[in-house]
């Protein structure tokens, strides 16, 4: 999928939530909620934030794989076009991703 219809999609789901931002990263597109990562855009595909627990289990899903970046990043998982051709499929990812989010802990700031 094309990285900018991709974000498109994301932007207009993510809509309703406040405190929401954009930014470049990894040479993708991260979307913040609140200061912690939710989802993102990488190299045409989904990157969605998860609990690290279900890793295993959503890796099972159709279009889903680890993402790397010279290792396996835990909690982070890469969703193809094949995983999020329905609305209910993207929708399965987004909501994946906001029920860890409560969860997740923030970026440690860079020290300036």
């Amino acid at each position: 999928m094309d990285n900018e219809l991709l974000a498109n999609r994301i932007r207009e789901r993510l809509e309703d939530l406040s405190n929401l931002k954009e930014i470049r990263m990894m040479g993708g597109l991260a979307f913040l909620y609140n200061d912690k990562i939710l989802v993102g855009v990488y190299k045409g595909d989904m990157m969605v934030r998860i609990d690290p627990a279900q890793q295993d289990e959503v890796l099972e899903r159709n279009g889903c794989r680890p993402m790397e970046l010279g290792r396996p990043m835990k909690g982070y998982v890469l969703v193809d076009e094949t995983g999020m051709r329905t609305k209910a499929d993207f929708d399965y990812w987004i909501q994946l991703a906001l029920a860890y989010h409560p969860l997740a802990k923030s970026a440690k700031k860079k020290k300036k």
